[in-house]
This record gives structure tokens, C-alpha cells and sequence, in this order.
């Protein structure tokens, strides 16, 4: 039997600032990926996310980004290595710290937008990114890019690594995804989204924008939680996934 992981990315509202339906969103997924405070939440609302998904049985991952609240962490910034190693421990002992009030642990972390894209490409942080979670904690399991150097550098670190696709975004012709900035970045449309992704599953092909199939291993699948449309898109695809006899489980799980 096809099994997957669906995963999230949640706990992105600030402040005053509310992004999101993540209760409801919980229900749904498998995996939760809670902003640090770098790109997204804050003190608060990582509390009340990690306290959410450990009511509902959700594996918690950190998702670290890099520090630009104005840009959401989707703007790339020149980092040095050694800057992204420590600001990725900072937030993950953060969520950390959260998930031990609540007599639960992190099971994974999934990096943020640029900083996600960048170690997607360039080895250097890629590796940065690795050497600091298996530092924090070897047990965790790293998500990357489906193919991309931060799910080789996990590899090569020693750490479990899932490779991750995504329901909502399109892909270029070398298996990256199309950059926000173009208009064909995003699928608006949730039942080409599933089509997409069970054919991804069973057969290890998405197409890319110029019309040629892509290799592509798939662990997990992310919806995008800050979208308004998130909470649809994850209930279609959650209800074409179990159509199709696919097993929807925790990365990590039996």
C-alpha cells in the first residue's frame, strides 16, 4: 500500500496579525511545521500551536526561517553559514522548549521559504542546516526539497530525511519549484492539486510547467497554511488521497 505524510506549515500569525486556520487544519494533516519567530509567529502563538497538536496527535516540527518578519522569510538574504547554523539551534530550542511543557517532542524540522529554497541549492547551508539539527537532536527527522542538497546533507549527516513535494506549487523542468515571483507559481485549483499528487505517489512523476515529467521520490506532501484557501485544499486532498487506498501517516510512524 502507498503511504504519505501530510504536512503544514502553521503557527505563521503575529501579534495582532492572524494568518490562517490552523485549528481546523490540525484536524487534517499528519505533521505540523510552527514558525520559530524568525519569519513568523511569536511566543503566544507557538504556545497555543504546539499545545493544538499535541491535543490532536500531530507530529511537531520546527520551521525555522530566516529573520525577516516584514518579508515572511520568503525574501533571500546573503547568510554565512555558521549565521544559519545558529539561527536555526536558536529556533528549534525554542519549539523545543514549548513542546516540553506540553510532555511531547519535535519529530522533525522543515526550514522556511528562502532559507528552504536557498539550502535546496546551495550545499554550503545545506549542510549548515543539517549539522545543526543532528547537533539539537540526531533522532530528528529532516524535511528538504524532494532531490534538493539539504535532503543530501541530511543524508550524509546521519539524519532521517523526508523528501517533500507540494500540493500547491508548480515545478520547472530540473525538479525546483517555480518561483513565487512568476504567475504559474501556484495551483489555485484543489482537484488538479490531488490529480497531481496521486499520480506523484503511484507513479513518481509530477509534470513541470513546460509539459515534461519530473523524477520525484515523495514522503510528504505540504499545503501551505497560510493560503485562504488551505483548509479546502487540505480536506480534497486528504479525501482523494483515501480514495485512492493511500495511507496517510506520520513521517516516522509505523
Amino acid at each position: 500500500m502507498h503511504r504519505i505524510d501530510l504536512n503544514c506549515d502553521l503557527g505563521e500569525s503575529f501579534g495582532a496579525y492572524q494568518i490562517g486556520q490552523d485549528e481546523k487544519v490540525l484536524d487534517l494533516v499528519t505533521s505540523a511545521n510552527i514558525a520559530c519567530g524568525y519569519h513568523a509567529g511569536d511566543h503566544n502563538v507557538m504556545a497555543k500551536t504546539v499545545k493544538l497538536a499535541v491535543e490532536k496527535g500531530v507530529g511537531i516540527g520546527a520551521h525555522p526561517g530566516l529573520p525577516d518578519l516584514i518579508g515572511f522569510g520568503r525574501r533571500p538574504m546573503q547568510v554565512a553559514p555558521e549565521d544559519v547554523y545558529n539561527f536555526v539551534v536558536y529556533q528549534i530550542g525554542a519549539l523545543q522548549a514549548f513542546a516540553r511543557v506540553h510532555q511531547a517532542s519535535l519529530n522533525h524540522v522543515k526550514p522556511h521559504g528562502a532559507l528552504y529554497n536557498m539550502a535546496a541549492r546551495d550545499r554550503d547551508l545545506a549542510q549548515a542546516i543539517a549539522e545543526a539539527v543532528y547537533d539539537v537532536d540526531r533522532n530528528l527527522i529532516l524535511f528538504g526539497l524532494a532531490g534538493g542538497e539539504l535532503v543530501k546533507a541530511g543524508q550524509a549527516k546521519g539524519l532521517a530525511s523526508a523528501q517533500e513535494v507540494f500540493a500547491d506549487r508548480t515545478y520547472q523542468p530540473d525538479g525546483t519549484l517555480t518561483p513565487r515571483t512568476q504567475p504559474n507559481a501556484m495551483i489555485h485549483h484543489a482537484e488538479e492539486a490531488v490529480e497531481r499528487m496521486i499520480r506523484l505517489i503511484k507513479e513518481g512523476k509530477v509534470e513541470a510547467v513546460d509539459g515534461s515529467d519530473v523524477a520525484i521520490q515523495a514522503d510528504t506532501i505540504c499545503v501551505h497554511g497560510d493560503e485562504p484557501s488551505a483548509l479546502l485544499f487540505v480536506q480534497k486532498l486528504k479525501q482523494g488521497l483515501q480514495h485512492h487506498q493511500i495511507a496517510i501517516k506520520k513521517v516516522g510512524s509505523e
